[in-house]
């Protein structure tokens, strides 16, 4: 039995029960929460565990951070690797409006440091772990501190079998639904009016993977997104880009490949071909790093499940 402060227990107790919903799912314990006072029951292992993630999840709120369901996986996380969870949750990447963008899960930390350390970084794995969102905080971080004089954003436009010569309008038009993620994310850390600003200056430019041939990127902060959906020659044509002063983050989900089947992705073909490479870094998500919904967790583990069972995940 816990007494707690009443900051904490609106905490545990918000977001539609969500956290002591999540408690009680990933411990396997019972718990309760009355007033200022929480009750764990069950066998002696679990209420030790349970009882180590309401101290650190205490020690959150009590530093002034907000908490739900996805944080008591990213205490887990944190207590299996021992790391401090505070070391997480307080290397805030950006802030906007009030707005703190920082790492939720042990993984989103280590890629935030991969990004900082390495000149070339892959983020492989699935929908909903802050593979782009964090790039993109990082990328205007850069920009902002003057570390880099521009953002490239860019992505291979072949998502739902559609190609830009049958999309109706001029080119921004054309592009714009295969951009649109990326603008989002954008105009979610910065004014729209900077936003608008910047591009018009070229000091964020945001076009399909296609016309990054034959340029030098020198003094940029270049994020790749969905580059599963790049081929071999496309990988190898956007890496060659690279210039002096850049940073490049490429991202991506090979169980999304939306490439015909015959055609290989460079995004899985490009691991083994750099992996161990000095200066460029590798960060492998799971189901477990999802912050979006838990019913999202459970939908990736699932399709995963399925493609293992069935044989039919890509190897190329």
């Amino acid at each position: 039995m816990l007494d707690i402060s009443n900051d904490v227990a609106a905490e545990l107790a918000g977001i539609g029960d969500g956290v002591l919903d999540s408690l009680r799912d990933r411990l396997d314990c019972n718990i309760r929460l009355r007033g200022n006072r929480l009750t764990i029951e069950g066998d002696e292992t679990h209420v030790a565990e349970a009882r180590a993630v309401v101290d650190e999840l205490v020690e959150l709120v009590e530093s002034g951070h907000e908490i739900g369901p996805s944080t008591v996986d990213a205490v887990l996380g944190a207590l299996d690797q021992a790391h401090d969870i505070r070391e997480v949750f307080e290397d805030v990447v950006w802030r906007h409006r009030g707005k703190k963008i920082a790492p939720k899960t042990v993984t989103q930390k280590q890629y935030v440091d991969m990004i900082r350390n390495y000149t070339v970084t892959f983020a492989i794995g699935p929908a909903g772990t802050g593979k782009t969102y964090l790039a993109m905080a990082l990328a205007v971080a850069a920009l902002q501190e003057r570390q880099v004089s521009r953002i490239i954003l860019t992505r291979p436009a072949v998502e739902a079998g559609e190609r830009l010569g049958f999309l109706p309008g001029d080119l921004l038009a054309k592009v714009d639904p295969y951009l649109r993620p990326l603008f989002d994310a954008l105009y979610d850390m910065l004014d729209a009016e900077k936003v608008m600003r910047y591009m018009e200056t070229g000091v964020v430019e945001v076009a399909p993977l296609a016309f990054m041939r034959g340029r030098t990127l020198n003094d940029s902060f270049i994020i790749l997104d969905e580059a599963q959906n790049t081929s071999p020659e496309q990988m190898q044509m956007f890496l060659t880009r690279l210039g002096f002063g850049s940073k490049v983050v490429i991202t991506g989900d090979v169980t999304q490949v939306d490439l015909p089947r015959e055609q290989a992705s460079g995004l899985i073909q490009v691991q083994t071909i750099l992996e161990g490479v000095d200066g460029i870094g590798f960060v492998r998500f799971t189901h477990q790093d999802v912050v979006r919904h838990k019913l999202v967790q459970r939908i990736v583990e699932a399709y995963k499940r399925h493609a293992e069972e069935t044989g039919t995940q890509r190897s190329r």
